[in-house]
Parts: structure tokens; sequence; C-alpha cells
């Protein structure tokens, strides 16, 4: 699908909501918000604390204050239970549009993504060589961003978000201890962005603890937008862009 459209459009991203059963509605008033502030929102997974069937309902109906279409990817806490399916599926009947599979066009502007997975960036990145289990780890992590990159050719717009859950580089991971920077993120997804010319940012969640702000090696911008790096930072959860 080509882009019929030039203007540009507010986005918001928000990541690491953790829902949990006792959450008490904790989001409705923010999606109201946002859905002032934004045309568009992507929510980052870890959407839930552990996949729970009441998490994700709890979740669902908070989202009914959202009046703006929400594109979403699933964070590894929302396959703590082992049923990412019906955690994509309450969502989607809620109105969200899940990416991994697929990937969408609101108002203009493209948007892919995937969880996405860790392993490592740059040359500590980890290889498929020696043991079975090390090979299946790796494939899993190429399989992201081959999903990613697969979503992101079969757009045609000339403004594409990329939208994951894990980092694609290890700039904003930064502030994390430098022990678990290979389990926060894979290059292999930068790698994966920086084919495309029409990727404008990106967004993802995950590190908790790091930094806003980087860039892949071709230049393009990648914000971490966990809600705890935003609201230290900006003193709200969730950032606005405009794309």
């Amino acid at each position: 699908m080509s882009d019929t459209s030039e203007a540009p459009i507010r986005l918001a991203a928000i990541g690491d909501l953790h829902v949990t059963e006792q959450s008490e509605h904790r989001y409705r008033e923010l999606f109201a918000e946002i859905s002032e502030k934004a045309d568009v929102v992507a929510l980052c997974g870890d959407l839930t604390n552990f996949g729970k069937t009441g998490e994700v309902e709890s979740l669902a109906e908070d989202l009914r204050a959202c009046t703006i279409p929400a594109v979403a990817v699933l964070g590894n806490h929302d396959y703590e239970c082992g049923q990412p399916d019906e955690v994509n599926r309450i969502l989607t009947q809620a109105g969200v549009t899940m990416l991994d599979d697929q990937a969408v066009v609101v108002k203009g502007v493209g948007f892919a993504g995937v969880k996405g997975f860790l392993g490592g960036f740059g040359r500590g990145e980890l290889g498929a060589f020696g043991e079975a289990a090390v090979k299946t780890f790796v494939e899993e992590s190429l399989n992201e961003a081959r999903k990613l990159e697969n979503g992101l050719r079969s757009l045609r717009t000339d403004r594409t978000v990329a939208v994951m859950h894990y980092a694609p580089i290890v700039d904003t991971v930064q502030g994390e201890p430098p022990e678990i920077h290979p389990f926060l993120g894979s290059s292999r997804l930068a790698d994966a962005v920086d084919r495309f010319d029409n990727v404008k940012l990106v967004v993802h969640g995950h590190a908790h603890r790091g930094t806003y702000e980087g860039r892949t090696r071709r230049g393009i911008p990648v914000y971490n937008v966990a809600q705890f790096v935003l609201s230290e930072a900006f003193g709200r959860p969730y950032a606005v862009f405009e794309v």
C-alpha cells in the first residue's frame, strides 16, 4: 500500500505497562490522555506482568478509553504463562493491531514490529557455534529479525515506524548493569531496520533503567519508551513523536 498522506502524524509510544490483576484500571485515564495528545499509539511489550488472562482482560478494559488506533507487540513478560496467542486474541478483540505477523498502514504511516529477542550487540553478539542449545538460541534471535525485515519489506509507505520490545542497539540500554546488556536485545534487529530507507524511527521497551535515545549504524533514531525511562526523563510515562 502506498503512502496517501503527507501530513505528519503524532505517535505516542509506551512500553512496560506490566498490568497485574490488581491494577484497578490504572491506565484508563492515561489512555484517554494519550488519545487527546496523539493520532496513533504504539505499545512496546511487557503489557502484562505474567501474561495471565485476568491481566490482559484488565488491560483490555482500560483500552476502552483509547479512541485512537493502537498497534502493539508483546514482551517477554507476556509469554510467562505460556499463552501468548490468548494474550494476542484478547488485545485484538479490544481493537489493538498486533504487529508480530502483520504490518499495517495508519494515517499514511507504516508500522511493522516484533517482540525481538536477546543475543547481544556488535562484536559481543552471540554466534551460532558449538552446542545445539546455543544454535537454537541464536536461531530464535535470527527469526525475530527476519520477521521484522519481512514486515518492513511489505510496506510501501514513505514513512515507516519499527516497533519492538527488545532493544536493537546498545546505546539505549546504557544505565543497565553491563553484565546484562546481552540479555536486553540484539543488534540483528537494527541490521534489519537499516536495510530500509523509509524507516523514520524505532521504538522499544524492556530496559527499565536504560537511556532514552540512540541511533542505528545508519543513523535511524531509536527510542527506549519503557515507561520507567520516560517518567524519569519527562515526568510522564509516554513519549510523543511527529512522524
